[in-house]
């Protein structure tokens, strides 16, 4: 997330930081602005205010954590608990190693339909493109 706060922070825009305290990592960045910055003890807590804020997930190559929020977005959407957000991939070669989408489709594990619920891109002018598709002309 430190990319995204570090974007705001460049074109002078505030920022908002959702950190979970762990026993050897994650500090803050510097970029987010400092009224802005919170920290949650438990990762579902920090995942539940991130989603009742997200407008949009972009996903880029992550580990677990990434994993964990992409899924839980991605079933909370399918099932409906959430409104549709448009859900972001960044980096198709990743994306494919890391889930395959067909085996799942093949083992009867989430549907065809289930794999339009996000889109992978590979340069941020596809992302871009895919958030202003969905907001139907809202500026980027």
């Amino acid at each position: 997330m430190e990319a995204a706060n570090r974007g705001a922070f460049e074109a002078g825009a505030r920022s908002i930081g959702l950190n979970v305290t762990l026993p050897h990592e994650q500090e803050p960045n510097p970029f987010i602005s400092p009224e802005l910055a919170f920290r949650f003890r438990y990762f579902a807590l920090r995942k539940m205010h991130f989603l009742l804020r997200a407008r949009a997930l972009v996903a880029f190559p992550g580990g677990y954590g990434t994993l964990d929020e992409l899924f839980e977005v991605l079933t909370l959407v399918q099932t409906g608990k959430m409104a549709r957000i448009p859900i972001v991939l960044f980096g198709g070669e990743f994306w494919r190693h890391a889930v395959n989408f067909d085996f799942l489709i093949e083992e009867g594990m989430i549907s065809v339909a289930d794999t339009a619920l996000f889109t992978v891109v590979e340069k941020a002018e596809e992302a871009v493109a895919v958030l202003h598709d969905f907001y139907q002309g809202t500026p980027p």
